[in-house]
């Protein structure tokens, strides 16, 4: 109903679909969309964002609240990424509150001002101007370097300080001492000077077609797809282009699907672009991530590289978009707003007309079939820098050769022999811990965890039993607890491994890399720092090993445990097999070390394997799409997941039910599936039930699930569980 006062539709991060609506009280205009508001919701008060000024509305005059304050008086969201917003909030079916919010860092979301133009830094505490530096740098000569910076200054950015050679850790140790405190500092303005150029890598022929191909382009939006092998040179052309919209004074976003496990990535970007690089990840502080926000916002960083949220970073000068690693899980948000980083840049890249490229060695068999179609421009880099060439394929048939504690006699004969050539190993088992299954022969039992439909997980050294799932923890006990017999650890953890290489191998060094050992502080940086300075000679680890890495001294990798991926129940499980072991097959032999990649399986006959010794991706991918056409899977077919969770199992399976019953009534080509249970049906306590919503049609598919969530909100099973819709799922 139209009213006297301007209306102002606010997005509130709160889990409610829709906007609200607010009255303006003045005085003056009310704040431009894209602008943070304070506004009153039930008893408190949230920050909200303005979507629109509107003349109507559909809540009654004396109903409408007035809006507390503005906290911004121009928009902290451009008008093309608030459209963003909203379109991804109708895609993705998720509230527009929640949605906005991902595009804010924490402290603008909790109200906070917006800075104006400070950085990061450390001042000298009381105590540290106490301490004697000539003291120190007898034991601390680096932290000895800090204090002498620090003394008789009022502060210096923490940039500043890195700059000059000293590390995080280094600044973490003297602020746990109490010696320095954290500082907000003026920030230096950027210059093209700030690009140091050093000396450059000259360009493979693959390479400089790749950049010709791009650079010939309009500038305007065009989606490419780089499928280049590892080792050829990939990151390289990342720079060059990125160098390229620098001269023209343009933003570049990167995104990685791991920002903590691509540390080469992270210091070439910052040797080469220094200063104009923005670092966007969840395991920066608060403050930290305000800044590199703020730094995009006001187009002082040029550079903006991040993992999967970075791709709602405020771009004004936007000139290219760069998404590494495509085909990796990681760019999909699995809880609350589940949506995809990939399908996103591609999304904004059009919005903002610039180019966007998708790089992997593996590419998923979305971007593979967009390729094939036309719709993304096929790049191609078949062959690796150097001498060395692609790594040689040896498979070792488990069902001769038997493994003990996961290594086979022809995997350890190939492991002595390249360390008798002074080379280096990695091993990839992707299941950490020391042994999956706690196992009592007497009564047959095994130890099971209380929340999950899953068993527990031997941690020997540390006597704990966990389960990877649900988090829980146990003391781990040898003897069982029905008969008294004393139980056997089955099967092999990384732990186990390495504890079986250390008894083989006793004069070689040995590293483990795996979660729990990456959660301890600084331990991942050290692993990796050993491993590419040779003090280390055999690294065991999961699927971090794949990412992104450069190891110029490994000449073998070895896959111990082939089969998980290959008899999986998901419909994707043999792409993501595939493109893990090129990925991890790929850190074998760099530049003029010629590399082996030894995989154990009992399926040696397996027709994804006979690809991969091939080195033919490619092949794999026709083959499996054309599976994929034949069953109408993705992406042959669009999928929507509703997924729901109860203390007990009825409950969300009796809402899915109902639902499934109401949809088949007006679901015109859309193909109802289920309800049913996933191969996990209790997790951390729950029970869990899902129902799939399948068309080739798009649209026809959302509207039903538009009708869907509005028919559902009036049922009462809906109170009794929680439910989720999850677009375009990567897991069944």
């Amino acid at each position: 109903m139209p009213v006297a006062a301007a209306i102002v539709r606010v997005a509130v991060p709160v889990p409610l679909p829709g906007s609200f609506d607010y009255l303006w009280p003045g005085p003056g205009q009310p704040p431009a969309p894209g602008c943070r508001v304070r506004v009153p919701l039930g008893k408190g008060e949230r920050v909200g964002l303005v979507l629109e000024i509107a003349d109507e509305t559909s809540i009654t005059a004396a109903k409408l609240k007035p809006v507390g304050s503005a906290l911004d008086e121009l928009p902290v969201i451009s008008s093309e990424l608030l459209a963003t917003l909203v379109w991804c909030a109708e895609y993705y079916h998720h509230p527009i509150g929640e949605v906005v919010a991902q595009a804010l860092p924490p402290l603008l979301r909790r109200g906070r001002e917006l800075p104006s133009g400070i950085v990061a830094g450390w001042r000298l505490s009381k105590d540290g101007s106490a301490q004697d530096p000539a003291m120190i740098a007898r034991r601390a000569p680096r932290q000895a370097q800090i204090l002498e910076a620090l003394a008789g200054s009022s502060g210096i950015a923490e940039e500043a300080l890195r700059a000059s050679g000293i590390g995080r850790d280094t600044i973490v140790r003297l602020a746990k001492k109490g010696w320095i405190e954290p500082e907000s500092i003026a920030a230096p303005v950027p210059s093209l000077e700030s690009i140091r150029v050093g000396v450059k890598p000259e360009l493979t022929p693959d390479q400089v077609t790749v950049l010709d191909a791009i650079q010939r382009g309009s500038g305007k939006f065009q989606p490419y797809l780089l499928q280049g092998v590892t080792g050829s040179g990939k990151t390289e052309v990342y720079l060059r282009l990125i160098e390229h919209q620098l001269e023209r004074e343009r933003q570049c976003l990167l995104l990685v699907p791991e920002i903590g496990l691509t540390p080469q990535l992270v210091a070439r970007l910052e040797d080469r672009f220094g200063a104009r690089l923005a670092i966007m990840h969840s395991n920066r502080t608060d403050s930290e991530r305000l800044h590199a926000w703020h730094d995009a916002f006001t187009n002082e960083a040029k550079v903006i590289v991040g993992t999967r949220s970075a791709v709602f970073s405020p771009l004004p000068e936007a000139g290219l978009i760069i998404v590494d690693e495509e085909h990796d899980a990681s760019y999909k948000q699995h809880e609350g707003f589940r949506y995809s980083a990939r399908d996103l840049a591609v999304y904004r890249a059009r919005q903002l007309d610039v180019p966007v490229l998708l790089a992997s060695a593996t590419p998923s068999l979305e971007s593979f079939h967009n390729a094939a179609q036309g719709r993304y421009e096929l790049l191609e880099m078949p062959r690796r820098i150097g001498s060395a060439g692609a790594p040689a394929f040896r498979i070792i048939d488990l069902n001769r050769h038997v493994a003990k504690r996961g290594l086979s006699a022809p995997l350890i004969a190939a492991i002595e022999r390249h360390l008798a050539a002074g080379n280096q190993i990695l091993l990839f088992l992707n299941r950490r811990g020391f042994a999956p299954v706690l196992f009592c022969s007497e009564c047959r039992t095994v130890e099971e965890c209380g929340h999950c439909d899953s068993r527990m997980t031997v941690h020997a050294s540390s006597g704990r039993l966990r389960c990877h799932h649900c988090g829980s923890q146990a003391a781990l006990t040898w003897a069982c607890a029905n008969c008294g017999a004393e139980r056997i650890a089955v099967g092999e953890g990384t732990q186990r491994v390495s504890d079986e290489l250390t008894a083989l191998f006793s004069t070689a060094r040995i590293a483990r890399l795996d979660r729990d050992v990456a959660t301890r502080h600084g331990v991942l940086t050290q692993v990796l720092a050993d491993v590419e300075t040779g003090q280390t000679q055999i690294l065991i680890g999961t699927q971090m090993l794949t990412k992104g890495h450069d190891f110029p001294r490994v000449t073998m990798v070895g896959v111990l445990d082939a089969d998980q991926g290959l008899l999986g129940a998901d419909f994707r499980s043999n792409e993501r097999l595939a493109q893990t072991l090129l990925q991890v097959a790929g850190r074998a032999g760099r530049r003029d070390q010629p590399g082996e990649v030894y995989i154990q399986t009992h399926y040696p006959a397996h027709p994804l394997l006979g690809c991969l010794l091939e080195h033919d991706y490619s092949a794999f991918a026709e083959l499996a799409l054309a599976e994929r056409l034949a069953s109408r899977w993705p992406p042959f077919s669009h999928l929507v997941v509703w997924r729901a969770q109860a203390s007990t199992r009825a409950p969300a399976h009796s809402f899915l039910r109902r639902l499934a019953t109401a949809a088949k009534q007006i679901a015109g080509p859309v193909r109802i599936l289920g309800p049913a249970a996933p191969p996990m049906e209790r997790r951390g306590g729950k029970y869990r039930a899902q129902l799939l919503f399948q068309c080739d049609d798009r649209a026809a598919l959302h509207q039903l699930v538009d009708a869907m969530l509005l028919e559902t909100r009036t049922w009462p099973e809906a109170r009794r569980i929680r439910f989720s819709v999850d677009v375009d799922p990567l897991e069944l």
